[in-house]
Protein backbone atom coordinates (compact mmCIF):
# COMPACT_ATOMS: atom_id res chain seq x y z
CA UNK A 1 0.00 0.00 0.00
CA UNK A 2 2.77 2.55 0.75
CA UNK A 3 4.63 2.39 -2.90
CA UNK A 4 1.45 2.12 -4.30
CA UNK A 5 0.87 5.34 -2.46
CA UNK A 6 4.23 6.85 -2.73
CA UNK A 7 4.47 6.27 -6.83
CA UNK A 8 0.90 7.81 -7.48
CA UNK A 9 2.11 10.83 -5.34
CA UNK A 10 5.36 10.86 -7.22
CA UNK A 11 4.06 10.81 -10.89
CA UNK A 12 1.50 13.91 -9.58
CA UNK A 13 3.86 15.63 -8.32
CA UNK A 14 6.37 15.45 -11.48
CA UNK A 15 2.71 16.03 -13.82
CA UNK A 16 1.82 18.94 -11.30
CA UNK A 17 5.79 20.57 -11.66
CA UNK A 18 5.82 19.99 -15.45
CA UNK A 19 2.52 21.90 -15.65
CA UNK A 20 3.91 24.75 -12.95
CA UNK A 21 7.37 24.74 -14.73
CA UNK A 22 5.29 25.32 -18.04
CA UNK A 23 3.18 28.15 -16.72
CA UNK A 24 6.25 29.83 -15.41
CA UNK A 25 7.66 29.84 -18.55
CA UNK A 26 4.79 30.15 -21.16
CA UNK A 27 3.09 33.75 -22.27
CA UNK A 28 -0.20 33.35 -22.38
CA UNK A 29 -1.41 34.36 -19.10
CA UNK A 30 -3.80 36.72 -20.70
CA UNK A 31 -5.60 36.67 -23.90
CA UNK A 32 -7.57 38.92 -25.66
CA UNK A 33 -11.62 38.23 -25.88
CA UNK A 34 -12.56 41.10 -28.33
CA UNK A 35 -15.80 39.52 -29.67
CA UNK A 36 -15.13 41.54 -32.69
CA UNK A 37 -13.78 40.25 -35.94
CA UNK A 38 -10.37 38.99 -35.14
CA UNK A 39 -7.51 39.92 -36.91
CA UNK A 40 -4.93 38.78 -34.46
CA UNK A 41 -4.88 37.07 -31.38
CA UNK A 42 -2.55 38.16 -28.56
CA UNK A 43 -0.88 36.78 -25.61
CA UNK A 44 0.31 38.35 -22.68
CA UNK A 45 3.01 36.75 -20.46
CA UNK A 46 5.42 37.02 -17.45
CA UNK A 47 8.20 37.42 -19.61
CA UNK A 48 6.82 38.64 -23.20
CA UNK A 49 3.95 39.76 -25.13
CA UNK A 50 3.25 37.87 -28.47
CA UNK A 51 0.50 38.23 -30.87
CA UNK A 52 -0.21 35.84 -33.81
CA UNK A 53 -2.28 37.00 -37.30
CA UNK A 54 -4.91 34.63 -37.64
CA UNK A 55 -4.74 34.76 -41.41
CA UNK A 56 -1.30 33.95 -41.91
CA UNK A 57 -0.22 32.61 -38.68
CA UNK A 58 3.07 34.52 -38.09
CA UNK A 59 4.02 34.97 -34.87
CA UNK A 60 5.78 38.21 -32.99
CA UNK A 61 6.81 38.67 -29.67
CA UNK A 62 7.66 41.53 -27.60
CA UNK A 63 10.43 40.93 -24.59
CA UNK A 64 9.53 43.12 -21.69
CA UNK A 65 12.61 45.88 -21.31
CA UNK A 66 13.74 43.85 -18.12
CA UNK A 67 13.47 42.25 -15.25
CA UNK A 68 14.68 44.61 -12.87
CA UNK A 69 12.61 47.74 -14.93
CA UNK A 70 9.14 49.16 -13.45
CA UNK A 71 6.31 46.18 -14.33
CA UNK A 72 3.25 46.14 -12.76
CA UNK A 73 2.72 44.45 -9.35
CA UNK A 74 0.46 41.64 -10.92
CA UNK A 75 3.83 40.72 -12.75
CA UNK A 76 6.41 40.72 -10.40
CA UNK A 77 4.57 38.94 -7.54
CA UNK A 78 3.67 35.80 -10.15
CA UNK A 79 7.24 35.85 -11.60
CA UNK A 80 8.24 35.54 -7.78
CA UNK A 81 6.15 32.93 -6.54
CA UNK A 82 6.12 30.85 -9.51
CA UNK A 83 9.77 30.96 -9.38
CA UNK A 84 9.96 29.65 -5.74
CA UNK A 85 7.20 27.21 -6.22
CA UNK A 86 9.61 25.32 -9.00
CA UNK A 87 11.81 25.78 -6.89
CA UNK A 88 10.32 23.90 -4.14
CA UNK A 89 8.71 21.60 -6.37
CA UNK A 90 11.95 20.16 -8.04
CA UNK A 91 13.63 20.02 -4.33
CA UNK A 92 10.74 18.31 -3.30
CA UNK A 93 10.73 15.50 -6.24
CA UNK A 94 14.25 15.30 -5.57
CA UNK A 95 13.78 14.59 -2.18
CA UNK A 96 11.01 12.02 -2.86
CA UNK A 97 12.92 10.39 -5.42
CA UNK A 98 15.37 9.49 -3.16
CA UNK A 99 12.69 9.06 -0.19
CA UNK A 100 10.75 6.18 -2.22
CA UNK A 101 11.05 2.24 -1.68
CA UNK A 102 11.72 1.47 -4.43
CA UNK A 103 15.12 3.71 -4.97
CA UNK A 104 18.41 1.51 -3.02
CA UNK A 105 19.14 4.59 -1.17
CA UNK A 106 19.33 4.37 2.33
CA UNK A 107 17.77 0.88 1.79
CA UNK A 108 18.07 -0.28 5.08
CA UNK A 109 16.92 2.60 7.24
CA UNK A 110 13.21 2.91 6.32
CA UNK A 111 12.38 5.18 8.63
CA UNK A 112 14.84 8.10 7.61
CA UNK A 113 12.95 7.22 3.90
CA UNK A 114 9.57 7.87 5.14
CA UNK A 115 11.23 11.04 7.10
CA UNK A 116 12.59 12.12 3.42
CA UNK A 117 8.93 11.32 2.09
CA UNK A 118 7.25 13.48 4.60
CA UNK A 119 9.72 16.31 4.01
CA UNK A 120 8.95 16.19 0.42
CA UNK A 121 5.53 16.39 1.40
CA UNK A 122 5.35 19.57 3.17
CA UNK A 123 7.98 20.92 0.84
CA UNK A 124 5.41 20.55 -2.35
CA UNK A 125 2.56 21.76 0.16
CA UNK A 126 4.31 25.04 0.64
CA UNK A 127 5.30 25.41 -2.95
CA UNK A 128 1.55 24.70 -3.77
CA UNK A 129 0.70 27.51 -2.00
CA UNK A 130 2.93 29.71 -3.17
CA UNK A 131 1.63 28.79 -6.97
CA UNK A 132 -1.52 28.93 -5.93
CA UNK A 133 -1.08 32.40 -4.22
CA UNK A 134 0.56 33.65 -7.59
CA UNK A 135 -1.48 32.28 -10.42
CA UNK A 136 -4.73 33.53 -8.02
CA UNK A 137 -3.22 36.70 -7.75
CA UNK A 138 -2.99 37.54 -11.47
CA UNK A 139 -6.33 36.01 -12.54
CA UNK A 140 -8.11 38.27 -9.60
CA UNK A 141 -6.03 41.35 -10.80
CA UNK A 142 -6.66 40.65 -14.29
CA UNK A 143 -10.54 40.37 -13.43
CA UNK A 144 -10.54 43.68 -11.37
CA UNK A 145 -8.82 45.46 -14.29
CA UNK A 146 -11.36 44.25 -16.67
CA UNK A 147 -14.65 44.50 -14.48
CA UNK A 148 -13.18 48.50 -13.78
CA UNK A 149 -13.01 49.18 -17.63
CA UNK A 150 -16.19 47.65 -17.52
CA UNK A 151 -18.06 49.85 -15.33
CA UNK A 152 -17.05 53.22 -16.58
CA UNK A 153 -17.94 52.16 -20.33
CA UNK A 154 -14.45 52.34 -21.50
CA UNK A 155 -13.60 50.17 -24.47
CA UNK A 156 -9.72 50.01 -25.39
CA UNK A 157 -10.32 47.43 -28.56
CA UNK A 158 -9.23 45.12 -26.51
CA UNK A 159 -10.17 43.17 -23.54
CA UNK A 160 -8.43 40.15 -22.09
CA UNK A 161 -9.30 37.62 -20.05
CA UNK A 162 -7.23 34.40 -18.26
CA UNK A 163 -5.29 32.35 -20.36
CA UNK A 164 -4.26 28.77 -20.75
CA UNK A 165 -1.01 29.41 -18.61
CA UNK A 166 -2.60 30.92 -16.11
CA UNK A 167 -5.11 27.24 -16.01
CA UNK A 168 -2.16 25.80 -16.14
CA UNK A 169 -0.07 27.09 -12.97
CA UNK A 170 -3.43 26.32 -11.17
CA UNK A 171 -3.95 22.94 -12.42
CA UNK A 172 -0.05 22.46 -11.59
CA UNK A 173 -0.56 24.21 -7.81
CA UNK A 174 -3.20 22.07 -7.02
CA UNK A 175 -1.73 18.41 -8.29
CA UNK A 176 1.14 19.90 -5.93
CA UNK A 177 -1.30 20.48 -3.32
CA UNK A 178 -3.05 16.92 -3.77
CA UNK A 179 0.83 15.32 -3.61
CA UNK A 180 1.52 16.72 -0.73
CA UNK A 181 -1.73 15.70 1.02
CA UNK A 182 -1.07 11.97 -0.23
CA UNK A 183 2.35 12.16 1.43
CA UNK A 184 1.73 13.62 4.72
CA UNK A 185 -1.47 12.66 5.82
CA UNK A 186 -2.11 9.46 3.77
CA UNK A 187 1.35 8.13 4.22
CA UNK A 188 2.19 8.11 7.64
Amino acid sequence: MSTALQMTAFGLALLSTLFLLLATCTDCWMVNTDDSLEVSHKCRGLWRECVTNMQDGVRTCDQYDSILADHPVKIVVTRTLLITADLLAGLALATLLLGLDCIKFLKEDPRVKLKMCYGAGVILGIGSILGLVGSVWYAVDVYVERAMLMSHNIFLGVHYDFGWSCWLGMAGSMGCFMASVLLTCCLY
